[in-house]
């Protein structure tokens, strides 16, 4: 199969970012209990509108009225594993993009078992940090808890892997982004290492990726997903010029988000 490497313009992200600001997404999400307030503030700031509606007998019908959905690993209690199984049916009954994060996959059994059904449930797109994404291709045991012990490039293998057989894009976290739909692949040099220091700092880009999904054209899930990755990244890079710590940090950003304009993006997008 033929692949080729493309750039990520500015245009591409300040036009879907206008798009989902005009006509704000409902963005389902099942996540873990630690970040759960921090990713329902990321949506709004961007422009988006959360819901955490992550049980059983709610979360499929749910998901057949939402703009996206998030499918978040972090902490999936019985009740939360069986919600999100049926959401992810429901959303590929109706339609409804969904995002996987298939948070510390690998030595940890129960979450890895059930990141394996959601799998074959072909998300439209897989966000994780690159041991994650080297566990869930089946091509190691994963990371040291939630922190990766591999790097974003030596994860491209697994996932073009994941990209080819489910269908999905598959976008891995670090210091670069590496975004690939199995034939295509973006990397986006964008963000600041606080976005680590904050509890939800990873997780809450699952959400943003949802939302951009969105409001995706059709056929357009891969520059989706990447201009989630550069908003996202982008905003982070004022917030922590201005920040004298996490605590700060983490207010400003959902400033950034909620400020970031086109001109931000021309000035700061690293794409390549």
């Amino acid at each position: 199969m033929s692949r080729m490497t493309i750039r990520l313009t500015p245009l591409t992200v300040s036009t879907l970012l206008a798009r989902l600001r005009a006509e704000p997404p409902l963005v389902q999400c099942l996540t873990n209990a630690v970040v759960t307030n921090f990713t329902a503030n990321v949506l709004l700031a961007l422009g988006a509108a959360p819901a955490m509606t992550d049980i059983p007998g709610e979360a499929g019908p749910f998901a057949r009225v939402a703009s996206g959905v998030l499918i978040n690993l972090g902490t999936p209690h019985e009740e939360q594993r069986r919600a999100m199984l049926e959401a992810a049916a429901a959303a590929n009954d109706a339609g409804t993009p969904w995002v996987l994060d298939p948070v510390a996959v690998g030595n940890l059994p129960v979450r890895t078992a059930l990141a394996a059904e959601l799998l074959a449930l072909r998300p439209t797109a897989i966000r994780g940090n690159a041991s994650e994404i080297i566990a869930l291709a089946g091509l190691g045991s994963g990371g040291r808890g939630v922190d990766s012990t591999d790097d974003p490039e030596s994860a491209l293998p697994a996932a073009l892997l994941l990209a080819e057989k489910h269908g999905s894009v598959v976008a891995v976290s670090g210091p670069t982004d590496v975004i690939t739909d199995g034939v295509q692949t973006v990397r986006v040099s964008n963000g600041d290492a606080l976005l680590t220091r904050v509890t939800g700092g990873g997780c809450a880009l699952g959400a943003v990726t949802a939302a951009f999904l969105a409001v995706a054209d059709d056929g357009g899930a891969l520059a989706a997903v990447a201009a989630a990755t550069a908003v996202y990244t982008v905003a982070a890079e004022p917030a922590a010029e201005a920040a004298a710590g996490p605590g700060s940090f983490a207010a400003g950003f959902l400033d950034a988000l909620a400020a970031l304009g086109e001109q931000d993006l021309k000035q700061r997008l690293v794409s390549a």
